[in-house]
């Protein structure tokens, strides 16, 4: 019994670190920019093969025939995206107009049981394993204590790094997941208020949608896509709402004047969170992904294909 699982483990272990026709394709063009002479030509090689290789391909880049299969939406994804969506925000308004906004603390709570719905519902017809949830909570610490230990520097948070790579790599429902979790309780260190179920709810949505869309085939894990997608989420999701929240948090009436004037000083904040996304993900997507992809593999966790 021993033996077979570590042969099971040691065959796991060779195919992971396996050459694969990525890495081939990878050297081929590297090979081609070498050709081009000096230093820049091997500079470029690397900067090119680095942006066209997918980070850690997934059974559908191994395997075409498996493609369409796995961008399918299931009915739990779809129920997910009503859930979260919808519900989220209007138990956010209710929170604002029957609550007077002073129960943010409930209301981040219930936002975060909800958040947690569609989590364990991708473990229909089975538990969740112990290893599956920690990896969860691994993830979630290490956005809070990135967003700690970078307290020093205005907006320049990996959060939305983390929340996108959480997303990609274990679903849009873990991805909303980490993202309002580490929120909720990063806030116990940075102050909670009125704000706390907003950016639960944007996090939330960065992660959510990039899992969907990395499902959908429509985000590709290599570095530029991965970039585009974090710059764009930041300038206008997390921009989008976080600068109206803050309309309706800090003024008594909503005025069309006002929100442009929110929008309008919130850019330069949102650009600098954006830039800090991009430089996140260009040099700690690769490393994560991989690593999070050896174990989702060896230890047969969440599948985001589920």
């Amino acid at each position: 019994m021993i033996s077979d699982s570590r042969t099971q483990e040691n065959f796991l272990d060779e195919f992971l670190n396996a050459e694969n026709v990525w890495a081939q394709r990878k050297e081929r063009n590297a090979e081609k920019l070498r050709s081009r002479g000096g230093r820049a030509g091997r500079f470029l090689a690397d900067m090119k093969s680095e942006a066209e290789i997918p980070i850690e391909p997934y059974e559908g880049e191994r395997n075409p025939e498996a493609t369409s299969d796995h961008h399918k939406l299931s009915r739990r994804s779809i129920l997910s995206l009503i859930l979260l969506l919808m519900v989220s925000p209007a138990l956010i308004a209710f929170g604002i107009f029957f609550l007077d906004d002073r129960k943010y603390l409930f209301i981040s709570i219930v936002l975060l049981l909800l958040a947690m719905l569609p989590f364990f519902m991708v473990f229909e017809g089975r538990k969740p394993q112990a290893r599956e949830l920690v990896v969860i909570a691994v993830l979630t610490a290490l956005t809070i204590a990135s967003r700690a230990a970078l307290f020093m520097l205005p907006n320049v948070k990996p959060i939305s790094a983390m929340v996108i790579i959480s997303g990609v790599t274990f679903g849009p429902e873990a991805g909303f997941l980490v993202g309002s979790l580490s929120m909720l309780l990063s806030n116990f260190m940075f102050g909670q208020g009125p704000w706390t179920p907003w950016q639960m709810f944007t996090y939330g949505v960065i992660g959510f949608l990039a899992g969907t869309l990395f499902r959908k085939g429509l985000l590709k894990r290599t570095r530029p896509a991965l970039c585009f997608y974090g710059f764009m989420s930041v300038i206008f999701i997390f921009g989008g709402i976080m600068n109206f929240a803050s309309l309706i948090m800090y003024t008594s009436h909503f005025t069309w004047a006002g929100l442009l004037a929110m929008y309008v000083s919130g850019f330069p904040v949102d650009l600098i969170h954006a830039a800090s996304t991009v430089v996140f993900l260009w040099f700690g997507a690769r490393p994560l992904i991989e690593k999070l992809e050896r174990v989702k593999k060896k230890y047969g966790l969440i599948r985001t294909g589920e």
